[in-house]
């Protein structure tokens, strides 16, 4: 999802397997991989030291963008943490994230607020995907800032793009198809089960937001036919 050239940085690099990837590849002319645990950043390096490419691979020890300066890398991956971690990496120092031509987000969980996050930001989500590896799906997306912002969906449909993606419903993803029918099947276990139980006031509210998510799914997959 990358536009070839230039340098990224990448927030959370584990063992920068990404990042000695996409410069082997010529995707990355370099690339500057950061991480806030010593011990997967020494591995990091010891893998771009064995690739041949500690002269186009920096690794360096970052609290997110902490250490990142301007101008370092036009573009930034930041995947697999936690939704509500990723919105404090964007927000903190606003100079730095502003700074990047494009980014590929990819958070691990509360898909729908941050979605709604990056819109009320007025950062523009252009490209997004779906897949799946070992039964688990993942959502990366390409987000850019600025430029002509988009028409806002009406009140009905937005919280359904907040939560399962607007270019996925859109182009009709068969993978995000396959993952509302998941979904559904896993509800409705959900909304059998509290049914059946007795009616305390903490089951009828957890039933009252299954029932929601449940016409929201629903309202997805009509708009996928």
């Amino acid at each position: 999802m990358l536009s070839p050239g230039g340098r990224v940085a990448d927030v959370g690099c584990d063992h920068g397997f990404l990042d000695v990837y996409l410069v082997q590849t010529g995707k990355m002319d370099g690339a500057l991989a950061m991480d806030v645990r010593k011990g997967p950043l020494a591995a990091a390096a010891a893998h771009v030291k064995e690739a041949g490419l500690s002269d186009r691979i920096e690794t360096r020890l970052s609290d997110g963008l902490s250490a990142f300066r301007v101008g370092e890398a036009e573009k930034l991956v930041c995947a697999g943490m936690g939704g509500p971690l990723m919105q404090r990496i964007l927000t903190d120092s606003p100079e730095k994230t502003e700074s990047f031509q494009e980014m590929i987000l990819q958070p691990q969980s509360e898909l729908c607020e941050f979605r709604a996050f990056l819109r009320e930001k007025g950062y523009r989500i252009v490209e997004e995907r779906i897949l799946v590896e070992d039964g688990k799906y993942y959502f990366p997306m390409k987000v850019v800032i600025g430029g002509a912002p988009e028409e806002p969906p009406d009140e009905g449909r937005r919280e359904i793009y907040d939560r399962y993606g607007k270019g996925l419903i859109l182009g009709k993803d068969p993978l995000l198809l396959e993952y509302l029918m998941e979904q559904k099947r896993i509800m409705e276990d959900i909304l059998t089960q509290l049914r059946a139980q007795d009616a305390s006031e903490g089951r009828m509210r957890r039933l009252r937001e299954v029932e929601n998510e449940w016409e929201l799914l629903h309202k997805a997959m009509e708009l996928m036919e």
